[in-house]
C-alpha cells in the first residue's frame, strides 16, 4: 500500500464508515442530498479521526507537497487583480496560498467541521453549499478551481454545480477541475478492498466524458493540462479520446499497468481547463 501510513485496522475502519455514509447519499432523493451532502462528511470526518483530511492539518511536509503540485497548474492563471473560487476546499491551505497572491479568493464547500478552528486573511471568504448551489455572486470569478471534487458529486448532481460554476464566472473566466480517471480507478477509499469505487467516489469520468459534458452546458473551450515534470502542456482533448476509448477494451490489470508509464500516466491525470 504505497504511499499508506495507516494500518490495515485504519483502512477497513475508515471503508466501513465511508461506504455507509455513501450508500445513504447513492439511494437518497434529489431535495435529501442537500442535506446530506454536509452532515455525511462532517459525520465521515468525526467518526475517522484518522482520516487523511484531517491528519493533513498537521502534516506539514504533506500539505506543502500538494500545495505545490497544485500551484504549478495554477499559477499562470493567478494575478494580482484576480479572483479566485475553489469548491471543495477541505483544509483550505490551497485558498490561503493563493490569497497571498490574488485578489479575492472564495472558498464554497459542504462543511465546516475541517475549518471551524482555523483563521483566513481579509480578501478570504468561505461560503457554505448544498452540495451544487454555488452561492457566490454572478460574474464575479476569474478562476474557479477543483481538486479531487467532481467524483464526490452524485450523478444528478453534478451538471447543476457546473452550471452554476458558469454563472459564477466573468465572461473569458476559467474553470480548471482535476478529477481521478475511471481507467485507474477505484481512487477512493474502496481501491483497498473493491474493483469499482464504493466509497465517496459517486461517479469517476474519462477525460473525454467529462470534456463532453463541460461543453454540452456552454463552456465555449476545453483543453486538457498535462503535466510533464511540473510543466503542463495545453492539449486538445480529442487524442486522449482516443487512448480513452482504445483502453477500455483493455483487462482490468493491464490498463493500470499502461496507465502507470509515461506518457500514459500524465496523458491519463484529468486535469480539464474549460472556459467560459
Amino acid at each position: 500500500m504505497a504511499g499508506e501510513r495507516r494500518s490495515i485496522e485504519q483502512l477497513r475502519e475508515h471503508y466501513v464508515v465511508e461506504r455507509e455514509l455513501a450508500d445513504q447519499l447513492r439511494s437518497a432523493k434529489k431535495e435529501d442530498r442537500r442535506r446530506l451532502y454536509a452532515c455525511l462528511y462532517d459525520d465521515l470526518y468525526k467518526r475517522v479521526p484518522h482520516h487523511p483530511q484531517n491528519t493533513r492539518k498537521v502534516d506539514i511536509n504533506a500539505q506543502r507537497s500538494s500545495l505545490t503540485g497544485q500551484m504549478k497548474l495554477l499559477q499562470r492563471f493567478i494575478k494580482s487583480d484576480t479572483t479566485f473560487m475553489e469548491i471543495g476546499p477541505g483544509d483550505c491551505s490551497l485558498s490561503k496560498e493563493v490569497a497571498i497572491r490574488a485578489a479575492k479568493v472564495f472558498a464554497v464547500d459542504v462543511s465546516t467541521e475541517i475549518t471551524k478552528s482555523m483563521s483566513f486573511p481579509p480578501n478570504f471568504e468561505l461560503f457554505l453549499s448544498d452540495g451544487t448551489s454555488i452561492p457566490v455572486p454572478i460574474n464575479s470569478v476569474n478562476v474557479a478551481y477543483s481538486y479531487q471534487l467532481m467524483e464526490h458529486l452524485h450523478v444528478e448532481d453534478a451538471c447543476e454545480q457546473i452550471r452554476n460554476i458558469h454563472a459564477a464566472l466573468v465572461p473569458g473566466g476559467y474553470y480548471i477541475c482535476v478529477t481521478p480517471n475511471k481507467l485507474t480507478g477505484p481512487h477512493d477509499i474502496s481501491k483497498y478492498f473493491d474493483q469499482v469505487a464504493t466509497g465517496f467516489h459517486l461517479k469517476e469520468y474519462l477525460t473525454f466524458e467529462l470534456a463532453d459534458i463541460f461543453k454540452n452546458l456552454g463552456f465555449s473551450k476545453v483543453k486538457a493540462a498535462v503535466g510533464i515534470r511540473g510543466f503542463y502542456l495545453f492539449l486538445p482533448v480529442s487524442p486522449i479520446r482516443w487512448i480513452e476509448t482504445s483502453m477500455m477494451f483493455l483487462p482490468v490489470k493491464l490498463r493500470r499497468q499502461i496507465a502507470k508509464v509515461f506518457p500514459f500516466r500524465s496523458l491519463l491525470g484529468i486535469n480539464l481547463v474549460v472556459q467560459k
